[in-house]
């Protein structure tokens, strides 16, 4: 017998749909709020992150949140506002920021959604739902070094990101 690898590739559904069926499909624990919004856990590297994904229809646009477990005290939220400063410089999609209520530090983009024709539905592909995660989750992947050096290691923020984003050259 021959194994036959088939790529299962649902068809374009409602963004809120889309996004249940992948994080479904990675076993990821998530509860819907209606047609409008998800929120799931997913682990990384570093800890567990809660994503949130925000449909407004009239506007068309997907918004995606994803949040590290990370309260910034109040003695630190001035060097952390210089650090997110420092690293939304380098972003192409999406920004760090945080919630000046209680600290809280997130990852946010969006994303525009428009069908081709003039139908009512708004579709999201799988390729588009796991971009978005997949940006969200690697972003935070990426700067969550940087932010235990400026809340827990005393470092500048210059020195936090200069110290967890070295440039790899060669192989080892």
């Amino acid at each position: 017998m021959t194994h036959l690898d088939i790529d299962f590739q649902p068809a374009p559904a409602a963004p809120i749909d889309m996004l249940e069926h992948y994080f479904n499909a990675h076993g990821w624990a998530f509860e819907r709020a209606g047609d409008e919004e998800i929120t799931a856990s997913a682990a990384g590297s570093w800890g567990t992150y809660q994503l949130r994904a925000l449909w407004r229809e009239d506007e068309r646009v997907l918004q995606f949140i994803a949040m590290p477990d990370i309260r910034v005290p109040d003695g630190k939220r001035t060097a952390m506002y210089e650090t997110l400063g420092l690293i939304n410089e380098q972003l192409w999609i999406g920004h760090f920021e945080m919630w000046a209520a209680d600290g809280t530090l997130l990852f946010r983009h969006a994303t525009l959604l428009d069908s081709d024709d003039d139908e009512e539905e708004i579709d999201l592909t799988l390729g588009q739902a796991e971009m978005l995660v997949d940006a969200a989750i690697d972003e935070c992947e990426r700067f969550f070094p940087v932010f235990q050096f400026v809340l827990w290691a005393g470092k500048s923020p210059a020195e936090a990101i200069e110290a967890a984003l070295l440039d790899t050259v060669g192989e080892a």
